[in-house]
């Protein structure tokens, strides 16, 4: 024990000397956190508060534009404006102006009212429900009709797709209702009795999970706290390893192999004070979501009940990070090899992990990847404490799994070192 705070010591000291460095491991994830957040959150709440402004062209002036117009406005989430020509339109939208324009074309009301007025009217002389024939007219051929939608290059293929089906969704009760008005028309003689129900028989409704009465509701601060927290964490790896290299470089290691102690108490002593330095991270990046972003304007983070498996999570994600640093500073030669691989490699194990890109919209075979990633491991315990109230026992295969990489990282850095020096 001795022998390990001695060391620990030692790296206390190397890590104090560095004020900038250890500016940096604070005051980067900080401001990385809170840019984040504030970025992201629009797209946790509901869109009331930022209307999105689109352009229309009505050349139809009837009864259905009238409704899209009115649905779009109800909606809360588009600023409908009106052009009144469709190339002024596109050329706004292809500009970027505009993220969107609806044409709506001419006579679509008229035309949708002719065409289903001879459907009903052909299915009800199938029947023989139709009145006398009068003098045979050649039945009139209705075109089928287009609403047009110019999108911004720019735009998200998922913004496109929901922008696509709510209109389709909207065309279909729109031309559902239409049927159902012709029908009435035709067959009952009082205009007042109601024959066909138009109102939606098929409803969905989400369950939200409870926390005792009140619904968890996810929010930015829950996404972003655990994700670019253990971003944050995993980037020790960076000043661990050049530490390790730079003491292999000026000639310490040679110094303390000639000193009875063994590779193992230099990593532990190196463990101990990164492990703190996580730890105090995460402390910092806990007290940002929970003080400093409701005076933003942020959601308030919730760690009411969370602060124990909280801390737990993070320490065994530090510890895999630790083991991973000491790994690569083991390995590499110079500080030219372990600054930009280790922070490349944070990179990849951050997009493999979820952080940036929900696991599950990755393609099947990156999927099976972001499983060996102990970010992944880590991001999913923190998810489970935030969103999912799990309990202690419930964070254990994820616990497990990143305290099994720390002490294999760790044991192949030992290993390794041994049959590196080995005479």
């Amino acid at each position: 024990m001795h022998k390990l705070w001695a060391s620990t010591y030692k790296e206390f000291l190397l890590l104090t000397r560095d004020i900038g460095g250890i500016a940096i491991l604070f005051i980067m994830p900080i401001v990385l956190i809170i840019t984040i957040t504030i970025i992201q959150d629009s797209s946790f709440k509901t869109i009331s508060d930022t209307k999105i402004p689109i352009l229309l062209v009505n050349n139809d002036n009837g009864r259905v534009s009238e409704t899209i117009i009115s649905s779009l406005t109800a909606s809360n989430t588009f600023e409908v404006i009106q052009k009144d020509k469709e190339q002024e339109a596109r050329d706004l939208v292809f500009k970027g102006n505009y993220q969107l324009a609806i044409i709506i074309p001419e006579k679509l009301s008229s035309d949708l009212d002719k065409k289903v007025n001879q459907n009903v009217e052909g299915i009800l002389s199938k029947f023989g429900l139709e009145e006398e024939e009068k003098e045979v007219q050649p039945e009139e051929t209705i075109l089928s009709k287009e609403v047009r939608l110019y999108f911004d290059p720019a735009t998200q293929l998922t913004f496109k797709s929901s922008v696509k089906n709510g209109i389709d969704k909207m065309i279909s009760k729109i031309e559902t209702q239409s049927i159902y008005k012709a029908f009435h028309e035709q067959v009952s003689e009082d205009d007042t009795e109601v024959i066909f129900e138009t109102d939606n028989f098929i409803s969905f409704k989400e369950i939200v999970p409870k926390q005792g009465d009140k619904e968890i509701i996810p929010n930015s601060a829950q996404h972003n706290v655990p994700a670019w927290t253990l971003f944050a964490i995993f980037f020790i790896i960076v000043p661990l390893s050049i530490n390790i290299v730079k003491e292999k470089n000026q000639g310490t290691f040679v110094r303390l192999r000639t000193n009875p102690v063994s590779y193992a108490i230099v990593l532990g002593g190196k463990t101990v004070v990164y492990l703190a330095v996580c730890l105090i991270q995460f402390t910092l990046m806990l007290a940002i979501g929970v003080f400093l972003f409701p005076k933003l304007g942020l959601p308030t983070l919730d760690v009411s009940g969370r602060i124990f498996n909280l801390f737990i999570v993070a320490f065994f994600a530090g510890l895999a990070a630790i083991g991973l640093g000491l790994l690569l500073g083991t390995v590499a030669k110079t500080q030219e090899q372990s600054a930009p691989f280790g922070a490349t490699f944070v990179v990849i194990l951050a997009a493999l992990g979820g952080v940036w890109v929900p696991v599950f919209v990755m393609p099947k075979f990156m999927q099976l990847l972001s499983n060996i990633s102990p970010m992944n491991w880590g991001l999913n315990a923190f998810y489970d404490v935030f969103l999912r109230n799990a309990s202690f026992i419930e964070l254990v295969p994820e616990i497990i799994l990143l305290l099994l990489f720390f002490i294999i990282t760790a044991l192949i850095s030992i290993v390794y070192n041994e049959k590196k020096n080995a005479v």
